[in-house]
């Protein structure tokens, strides 16, 4: 083989044949990198959160071709360190606090390595049992882990958008219609279907009913109480007017542990309102619970309130890799009865079928027929830490949500905005020195000048605040997110990392005391 006379003297001898790479320079290599992450991760927190890179750089940075000739594994490791991890957020950083802290822990990565070196695809029981029957047990350790009922089974998916896929397909195939065979395109026969979730669900539903042909209009958003939950009494009345004009309800998502607020859905109102609707209409409305992020809190005993009702929902999901230190991808959808799932995706071509009976083929629960040995980085993950180092480390984060909330809450200028039940703290900046433009000379007169005033100082304090998260993510010290929370524009500061201590969160509060602070003069 020609290869390049700069590279050929540090080319592994597996490069130059037709082989992979041989297992002693794999050894070598793979030291290498076990250093190099071991490394990465002590010293994250020495690295700005977000990279200061523009857009396109990184690629600019890389050549356009891919390479005619063999390359030194060393090469390609060092155009990591120098090419590629400028461009990269660190979410393993302990003052990464925008949307919801993970952990990619060292148990959790070094299953994602052994997965991948089996690289064994798990689509049918007889293709990897072991692949399929450890996704059952540690599946079943999680239940028992979250005090679920028995019964429930369970799949991993990628993420809880699909896990929300594939609940909304079982909820359109128990409705009756036989979408399976016939679809729905042209179908006189079938009326407007109808999903109902919280105004603060996830998107995830949205592009669901997308996804399913029942698009966005066959989702009603349900208004919230002052606390951000769902209200059921919106939902009893939602579903009873769409009945009224001929709509067909076919399932209800509530959420635990809402994206923006961490709000927990009174889910066995709900579930309350689901029962009387399905007496009246003859027919199953299924009734799905998103708890991606929040649901895993159910661990602590004390915090198994969230989970009240869930036993009485036809699935439930739940994300080990938001709150439960697994490198994502990692989600885990359980049901009720699996039937629902594997009638509506179950479609097995000759070439994939088997004398196996009394196994779980898992490519009949959903769409993917190749799917990845997730289940063992999750085995590790809960055998490293055990039901008890898992419990302590959630109430821990949960705590540290507390301090900093009442952190945030002893600045006269800073407001905590909705309540903090978990992990997550929305705030906003308020300050009394907080500049309101004049009304404009130009303009006629406003009718109510107070609420008008209002309105100014509205549109301020959103601007002050957009600033003030700009500086801080600017900062490279700490990255947060946002929201918006009754037409407000606030902050939300996540907590959940294994590697995030109260000296961190200090540090956090007090940069975004510091960039306030320096907003007074141009605010």
């Amino acid at each position: 083989m020609n290869t390049d006379d700069r590279h050929s003297d540090r080319l592994d001898p597996g490069q130059l044949g037709l082989g992979d790479m041989d297992p002693e320079s794999f050894r070598e290599h793979g030291h290498a990198v076990i250093d190099w992450i071991a490394d990465y991760l002590e010293g994250v927190e020495d690295r700005p959160v977000r990279p200061r890179v523009a857009p396109g750089e990184v690629r600019g940075s890389l050549p356009a071709a891919p390479p005619e000739h063999p390359e030194p594994f060393a090469d390609a490791m060092r155009d990591l360190d120098e090419l590629v991890m400028p461009g990269i957020t660190h979410w393993n950083h302990p003052s990464f606090h925008a949307y919801f802290a993970i952990t990619g822990s060292g148990p959790g990565i070094l299953g994602e390595a052994l997965a991948a070196a089996l690289n064994v695809n798990g689509m049918l029981w007889s293709t990897s049992p072991s692949a399929t029957e450890l996704e059952e047990l540690v599946l079943d350790w999680l239940r028992q882990l979250l005090g679920l009922r028995d019964g429930w089974r369970g799949i991993i998916a990628d993420t809880a958008s699909m896990s929300t896929m594939l609940a909304l397909a079982a909820a359109r195939e128990r409705s009756g219609l036989d979408v399976r065979q016939r679809g729905l395109a042209g179908r006189p026969d079938v009326p407007m279907l109808r999903v109902y979730t919280s105004e603060h669900a996830h998107s995830s539903v949205e592009k669901a009913a997308i996804a399913l042909g029942l698009g966005r209009d066959g989702v009603r958003l349900i208004e919230v109480d002052e606390r951000y939950r769902m209200r059921a009494d919106a939902l009893a009345e939602a579903v009873r007017e769409d009945m009224r004009f001929g709509y067909r309800p076919i399932a209800i998502v509530a959420t635990v542990g809402t994206t923006s607020t961490t709000s927990v859905d009174p889910v066995a109102a709900i579930a309350d309102v689901r029962d009387e609707v399905v007496a009246e209409l003859g027919h199953d409305v299924w009734l799905h619970v998103d708890g991606a992020y929040g649901g895993m809190v159910g661990i602590c005993e004390e915090m198994r309130w969230v989970l009240e009702g869930v036993d009485r929902a036809d699935s439930f999901v739940t994300n080990p890799h938001k709150w439960l230190f697994t490198p994502i991808d990692c989600s885990a959808l359980f049901v009720a009865d699996p039937t629902a799932l594997t009638q509506a995706f179950a479609l097995v071509a000759e070439y994939l079928t088997t004398e196996d009976e009394g196994v779980t083929d898992y490519m009949d629960w959903g769409v993917q027929l190749g799917r990845r040995f997730r289940a063992l980085k999750l085995w590790l993950v809960l055998r490293y830490f055990g039901a008890e180092g898992l419990a302590t480390r959630l109430r821990e984060h949960v705590a540290q949500a507390q301090r900093v909330a009442a952190r945030l809450e002893a600045n006269e200028d800073l407001r905590v905005v909705a309540p903090v039940p978990m992990s997550t703290v929305c705030f906003l900046a308020d300050p009394g020195w907080l500049a309101v433009p004049e009304p404009d000379p130009d303009s006629p007169p406003p009718d109510d000048p107070a609420a008008a005033a209002v309105v100014r100082r509205g549109v301020a304090r959103d601007e002050l605040n957009r600033e003030l998260l700009r500086r801080i993510n600017g900062s490279g010290a700490a990255l947060l997110s946002h929201t918006v929370l009754d037409g407000r524009y606030v902050l939300r500061l996540a907590t959940g990392s294994l590697r995030t201590t109260d000296d961190h969160l200090e540090r956090t509060c007090a940069l975004i005391e510091h960039e306030l602070a320096g907003l007074r003069g141009v605010a």
